[in-house]
């Protein structure tokens, strides 16, 4: 992820050294690994299921190491693009949070999860800081040639550190069940989250199609100094949006902080669309920058409290899947409308789509405090098992599933008696 994002806040300003260069293939070139990073995640991590972790993870980590050299020797626009295309090929996202679920029990998954989702936001805030220092230094081709030997990097520690065979455990909350795809997609809740997350990664996307712009050209901000000005924005909005997130998790106010913080991301593109200068600029970018680090954090926790009990794996892989689709069509969207409408124009039709997500968020409702566990059933008769839990406080919803030993349940985080499930959890 950090090769993958290192070149967002610079390939706007050097993309025009490259044959054929265009604003709209910019814009491809930016998101063209979203789509088959889109397209990929569930087929792999099937696949996964069937050959083996390992495999795919070494399989996924070559291609992306292929896709590094294609763009780093490349001197057209498209080879570029086909080097991007790569890269998204090498989709292991949901193969690696399958290898979690084989390695960790079920009472330490969610810090697990929890610290890969820190690795990436981090991966990301060290991409926005080294990216233009790398290519103030060695120009993009440097950045994509330090993005394959990161994946040199990824692949001996592959080698070193994951086993050759290791069993692979059965568990509907962390893999994908295709028979339920449908339903969840068409579930209102989870389909609102799933257009959520797709506007938000389109919103980042198409703004990297014009941000080293802006800040370059014209507020006059040099290529090695644009380091220090993503780490305040980055720094700036993360300390900003702590709170807010803070308070929504304690208070249950989840949809207002939600709503308000696209309400603050439109308002600023918004502004960013018809007023610039060395002040506004700044401040706006401030402003979208802590609403999206706000929103990439309360999606997925909101997903995975309204995720039907035992699906959350499956509800997490159309998750990701909607938002590598959002960072592919932000790269098209903002390449076609800075080449049709200019960067003011660009500016504009993203407050206008950021305003329609948030008049669909208006109709959501504050997800209930709930926790997805997995029990293990174990010799008792199943009817027996359902009512022994049924009684407990705090369980909301129970899902056995026939020719397995695990029992999903939801349970009420604030009112749950956990002493009482605690001989039932699943162990490793």
């Amino acid at each position: 992820m950090l090769g993958l994002f290192m070149v967002l806040p610079v390939m706007a300003l050097y993309f025009d050294g490259y044959r054929h260069a265009t604003p709209f293939l910019l814009g491809m070139a930016l998101g063209i690994y979203g789509f088959t990073q889109a397209i990929l995640q569930i087929p792999l991590g099937l696949l996964s299921d069937k050959i083996g972790r390992r495999p795919v993870i070494l399989g996924g980590l070559s291609i992306f190491i292929l896709g590094s050299v294609v763009a780093a020797v490349s001197d057209s626009a498209m080879g570029v693009i086909l080097g991007r295309a790569l890269q998204g090929m090498g989709a292991i996202a949901s193969t690696l949070m399958a290898l979690v679920t084989d390695f960790t029990s079920e009472q330490n998954r969610t810090k697990a999860m929890a610290s890969i989702g820190a690795s990436i936001g981090i991966s990301f805030a060290i991409a926005m800081v080294i990216g233009p220092v790398i290519a103030s230094n060695a120009g993009l081709s440097g950045v994509f040639w330090i993005t394959a030997m990161l994946g040199v990097v990824g692949l001996l520690i592959v080698c070193k550190t994951i086993p050759k065979t290791l069993a692979s455990h059965k568990n509907r909350e962390t893999q994908t069940d295709l028979r339920q795809i449908g339903m969840l997609i068409r579930e209102p809740t989870l389909l609102r989250l799933n257009l959520g997350i797709f506007f938000l990664h389109l919103a980042l996307m198409a703004l990297f199609v014009v941000i080293p712009i802006v800040l370059a050209k014209e507020l006059g901000i040099s290529a090695d100094n644009l380091w220090w000005v993503y780490l305040c924005l980055l720094g700036g909005g993360f300390v900003a949006m702590l709170p807010a997130m803070i308070l929504g998790e304690k208070r249950n106010t989840q949809k207002l902080s939600f709503v308000t913080a696209i309400a603050l991301m439109a308002l600023a593109v918004l502004m960013l669309g018809y007023y610039r200068s060395n002040l506004i600029t700044p401040l706006m970018l401030l402003v979208f920058f802590a609403a999206f680090n706000l929103l990439e954090a309360t999606l997925p926790s909101w997903l995975s409290k309204v995720s039907p009990v035992g699906n959350r794996g499956t509800a997490m892989g159309i998750y990701s899947s909607f938002q590598f689709m959002g960072t592919f069509a932000g790269g098209v969207l903002g390449g076609w409308s800075l080449s049709s409408f200019g960067i003011d124009g660009l500016f504009i039709l993203l407050a206008l789509i950021l305003l329609i997500w948030c008049l669909l968020a208006l109709s959501m409702q504050s997800p209930k405090p709930l926790q997805t566990l997995v029990l293990q059933v174990g010799d008792k008769n199943p009817n027996e098992f359902i009512k022994i839990i049924s009684n407990i406080v705090g369980v909301e919803d129970i899902l056995l599933v026939e020719g397995e030993d695990l029992a999903y349940i939801k349970v009420d985080k604030t009112t749950v008696d956990l002493p009482s499930l605690q001989p039932f959890f699943n162990r490793k």
